[in-house]
């Protein structure tokens, strides 16, 4: 049987899953970390993402080394990775993540980058593999169907390319972890949702010591 089609991702009290985009392509070159915008940049991403960091399944997961905290937060952590068995995100991410990513990358799994621009597969220590799908959404999700057998695919981001998934109908989940934050700018996780079409089901509500977490199944409305 195949498995459920989800996001989950970080959140600000006031809606945004990432800071507004500083204005240097790569954030990560060190000729730009004294750039004022860079480090604004940082210091959001940093505290959208603070209730991750400390965990042990982080710290194991990134290569880290031994040590870490427990608890719900680091349970719901090794969940979400647990249950994926493929991934899908957009170009824009993975250029993102590029930059950013040790050479292990995180997923573990075939991932499945929507894109303009076919390119051959690109294979990274620890069984991750991108896939470079040029034939849109679907073709992309089919793929990761495939691969993901009887787990579930998680549909990675970046904000655009989840919205589109969630606008197609093709989003059966999510998982939002609240963090106790405002950006004020960013990138929304709902700008531009068709409300017409989707309707939600609280799943359930988890308030940890950092964030609280929201589960919600998507219905067609």
């Amino acid at each position: 049987m195949a498995g459920k089609v989800f996001f989950s991702v970080s959140m600000s009290l006031d809606g945004f899953i990432a800071p507004e985009s500083p204005s240097v392509d790569n954030i990560f070159a060190p000729e730009n970390q004294d750039d004022p915008q860079v480090r604004r940049w940082m210091t959001q991403w940093m505290e959208l993402q603070q209730w991750i960091f400390p965990l042990r399944f982080f710290r194991e997961n990134l290569k880290l080394g031994e040590g870490g905290e427990e608890g719900r937060d680091n349970d719901i952590a090794r969940e979400t990775f647990e249950r994926t068995g493929a991934s899908v995100m957009g170009r824009r991410m993975f250029d993102f993540g590029e930059q950013s990513w040790p050479e292990e990358a995180p997923f573990h799994t075939a991932v499945f980058v929507v894109t303009h621009n076919k390119r051959d597969p690109w294979e990274r220590p620890g069984g991750t593999t991108f896939h470079f799908v040029d034939e849109g959404i679907e073709q992309a999700l089919d793929r990761a169907r495939d691969a993901a057998g009887d787990r579930d695919v998680r549909i990675a981001g970046g904000g655009a390319t989840i919205l589109e998934y969630v606008n197609a109908g093709l989003v059966d989940e999510f998982t939002i972890a609240l963090a106790p934050v405002l950006f004020g700018t960013g990138t929304r996780l709902f700008e531009g949702v068709d409300a017409s079409r989707v309707a939600l089901e609280q799943v359930r509500a988890e308030p940890t010591g950092r964030v609280t977490h929201l589960t919600y199944a998507v219905r067609a409305r």
